[in-house]
């Protein structure tokens, strides 16, 4: 049914007019003042897309944690999207997935002590961690939305793969917020790019961006790490002899796949919808799938997004009795002065910020 939806979505377009006139209507409300956008004595530093998932948001919000916290007490904000509970919540090593969300807790399990709250009110999440925790910054996780939050830098996503100008808006397409809103970000990075980008096609990108003088825009992608061992342990000597079975629950996971297909001798795949809560059944599925699998020289590998989720149910243990990993991923920066550049303008803009209150 999922993927019928995906396929078909373009009968939509009526309704993504509808949507569109909402976003519209809502965006100028806050623009003139209607509704207002509250600032905190607290530096913020938003990272968000204006599309639906897919575009990274969590492995550059743990770049910005490892550029940040050695110097400074860092807080993490997030919704934590589709969790089973409301309000605020500060999360320590004994919370799971179903109650924070599988992002912020996978920020947890990377990162034990560093702070990292819940609150889909961001407003009401930021005066509770200044209350208690009084951090010296604040990320926010997938607010570029909030409006009702006014951040001191904004950043914006787009996938390199997606970019939002190709893109319409929901239902027939991905976009949840207008294009034109992309001048409230000051940088915008291009994720997932490729290794191999040309200056011709850089210059592209930065044409259809169409962005203004006090803006900057980077490319980022992502470095494959290694696997993580979740279940049975496996020694692979050569990956070239091995079978894969890869399953995830996250909105764009073709970049995964064709990383793993030129590792690996086969891949087989398995997908689930964005922020997919696993039942019994879908563990009963991945492993019928993998005892499939005529190579004896084989794994299942999946995202450590949806790793976290299967860890915290002792039902799903029958899946750790196979050979399971997660594959482990670090944002990288497409070149060495991108790179130096951007830590420049946030720890700069951290510092004035800090000072200003």
């Amino acid at each position: 049914m999922y993927n019928f939806f995906l396929k078909y979505r373009r009968v939509l377009y009526p309704f993504s007019f509808l949507y569109a006139a909402i976003v519209v209507v809502r965006n100028w409300l806050f623009d003139v003042g209607i509704l207002k956008s509250e600032s905190f004595k607290t530096p913020t530093i938003s990272i968000g897309n204006i599309a639906v998932g897919g575009t990274g948001k969590t492995p550059h919000v743990e770049y910005l944690i490892e550029l940040l916290s050695p110097t400074m007490k860092i807080a993490v904000l997030s919704r934590g999207y589709k969790r089973k509970t409301k309000g605020y919540i500060l999360l320590d090593d004994n919370s799971i997935a179903e109650q924070v969300g599988d992002e912020p807790k996978q920020m947890k399990e990377n990162y034990p002590n560093i702070t990292i709250a819940v609150d889909e009110n961001r407003r009401h999440g930021i005066q509770q961690l200044e209350a208690t925790v009084r951090p010296d910054i604040i990320l926010l996780d997938d607010a570029f939305q909030h409006r009702y939050v006014k951040p001191n830098i904004s950043i914006l996503l787009t996938d390199y793969a997606h970019p939002f100008w190709e893109d319409n808006y929901l239902p027939a397409g991905n976009l949840r917020d207008s294009k034109s809103q992309i001048y409230r970000a000051e940088i915008i990075i291009v994720s997932k790019s490729p290794e191999n980008l040309t200056p011709i096609i850089q210059r592209t990108v930065y044409k259809n961006l169409n962005l203004f003088p006090y803006q900057r825009f980077y490319f980022t992608r992502y470095e494959y790490r290694g696997l993580k061992s979740l279940g049975k342990k496996v020694d692979i000597k050569n990956k070239k002899d091995y079978t894969v079975l890869l399953f995830s629950g996250i909105a764009r996971n073709e970049h995964l796949y064709n990383y793993l297909k030129e590792e690996y001798k086969h891949v087989e795949l398995i997908n689930f919808p964005d922020h997919h809560h696993f039942t019994v059944k879908d563990i009963e599925k991945i492993i019928e799938k993998f005892e499939e699998i005529y190579n004896e020289n084989k794994i299942i590998v999946t995202t450590q997004k949806d790793a976290v989720k299967l860890k915290d149910n002792t039902n799903f243990a029958a899946l750790f009795e196979n050979p399971v990993f997660y594959q482990k991923i670090k944002t990288v920066f497409f070149n060495e002065n991108d790179e130096k550049e951007f830590k420049k303008i946030i720890l700069k803009h951290v510092e004035r910020s800090s000072i200003i209150y």
